[in-house]
């Protein structure tokens, strides 16, 4: 009976190692990358904080173009007060009410009504370009809402990517602990016969038993960094953890080995974002520009005024005065010049200068970093590809070793020790492998995302 046990031990665990190899299983009905990212672009807040700020600058330009068109403020006013007026010149204030009308040499507090409405319309001809300045300024604005717009959902798309490729390692990375578990598992079933039949010391099935209960628990901190991958997933696309199921099969595979294009920092979102940051910059300049120059302005009045006081320093009863009585209209030009304003704007203008330059060299300093990141990428990739071919020889001897191993031990001429290391090396060789074709994934998503376009990266997974 024991040679039968042995012999249907041996016969499992032989089996069982031929067949332990990661493939691409068939995956569960889940959500590609792409729905991933479409719905982390659609529900994530700060796209939509990007979103808000592009309808706040486009409104920025309407409220622009309002100073094309005429001013037109109007008055009515009825009060009750004193008459008594005198010469003499004050300066502009803001405090003294106007009074208008002789002296009437007498200082009396009687009060009688007054009142007024009028109309005064202005309308700027013409403003040396500093009314179509500042248009420019509001659509700069507007552009660069949209460049960050376009970085947020960027880096919100790298993220999400890079959070999804990290639930497929985790995942890759259970499916390996799985296999170790049942590995460890049959080994401790076939030590334990062993020493049910006295050919092994006690102490092996107790060193079987410990080699399960590790590989219980590299399996328990597999699936717990399973969940937290889905949690971050779950972030971004808005969805509850418990719901996301991923579906990538093709990351399973190696991806075709092809060349890549030429860098480019400038179409980098980022580097767009910055490009439209220092535009808008030389708009405000040119604003500055056209602020000392004189301002035109026509202008048409109407009013009409009424009074219960005489020039006679009289008073009329009742209700004289309620109601506007005397008319008044004009017509002019009115110039004003910021003569002594020069000094302010010429401190204004180096001060705008000054930032043009500084964001230039933001600029240059992100093309600089891009390039770094490019490098890196493509030494990342090409890295991985490398690991990628080797890894396999990797599972191969591995597994030949395992199988050796428990075969010397069956045998007699091996020892436990022998059993288990050549089992753990097989497990670690099993989640090498499998992180090393994902491995390729994420150099080329570093790539992409150097570059500043992971749109075929996602096509490309979600195929």
């Amino acid at each position: 009976m024991f040679c039968r046990n042995t012999s249907r031990v041996t016969h499992l665990v032989a089996s069982f190692l031929l067949t332990t190899t990661i493939v691409a299983a068939q995956q569960p009905s889940g959500i590609t990358l792409a729905q991933t990212v479409e719905s982390a672009l659609q529900k994530y807040p700060s796209v939509r904080v990007s979103q808000e700020q592009i309808n706040a600058a486009a409104a920025g330009i309407t409220l622009a173009r309002t100073a094309y068109l005429p001013r037109v403020d109007a008055l009515t006013q009825v009060n009750r007060a004193t008459r008594n007026n005198l010469l003499g010149m004050l300066l502009p204030q803001s405090v003294l009410p106007n009074i208008s009308g002789p002296p009437v040499g007498t200082n009396n507090f009687g009060t009688v009504w007054g009142s007024a409405v009028g109309v005064l319309a202005s309308w700027e001809p013409f403003d040396f370009g500093l009314r179509n300045a500042n248009v420019a300024i509001a659509n700069a604005a507007r552009a660069q809402s949209e460049m960050s717009l376009k970085k947020t959902q960027f880096e919100i798309a790298v993220a999400t990517t890079d959070a999804y490729l990290t639930l497929a390692a985790a995942q890759e990375t259970v499916r390996a602990a799985e296999a170790g578990v049942e590995r460890a598992d049959i080994v401790l079933r076939s030590t334990t016969a062993l020493v049910n039949a006295q050919l092994r010391p006690g102490a092996d099935s107790s060193r079987a038993e410990a080699e399960l209960a590790a590989a219980r628990t590299q399996l328990i901190q597999a699936e717990q960094a399973v969940e937290v991958a889905r949690a971050t997933v779950a972030q971004f696309a808005g969805i509850e953890p418990e719901q996301i199921a991923i579906a990538a099969p093709r990351l399973l595979q190696l991806p075709p080995d092809r060349e890549l294009s030429a860098l480019n920092p400038a179409l980098n979102p980022i580097a767009a974002e910055q490009n439209s940051v220092i535009l808008r910059t030389q708009a405000e300049l040119r604003a500055l520009n056209r602020t000392y120059f004189p301002r035109f302005l026509t202008q048409a009045a109407a009013y009409a005024r009424g009074t219960g006081a005489l020039d006679d320093g009289s008073r009329l009863g009742g209700v004289n005065g309620l109601a506007p009585n005397y008319q008044n209209y004009a017509l002019g030009l009115t110039v004003t010049f910021p003569i002594f304003d020069l000094p302010a704007i010429r401190a204004r203008k180096l001060e705008k200068a000054a930032v043009i330059r500084a964001e230039n060299a933001r600029y240059e300093q992100l093309a600089v970093d891009l390039r770094s990141q490019w490098n890196r990428a493509v030494a990342n990739l090409k890295g991985g590809r490398q690991i990628a071919a080797n890894t396999p020889i990797q599972v191969r001897a591995a597994r030949n070793a395992t199988a050796q191993a428990t075969a010397r031990y069956e045998a007699g001429l091996g020892t436990i020790d022998q059993v288990a290391d050549a089992q753990r090396l097989l497990t670690q060789a099993e989640i090498d492998d499998a992180l090393a074709r994902l491995g390729v994934w994420r150099g080329l998503l570093g790539v992409a995302s150097a570059a500043g376009d992971i749109q075929p990266f996602i096509a490309e997974v979600s195929q």
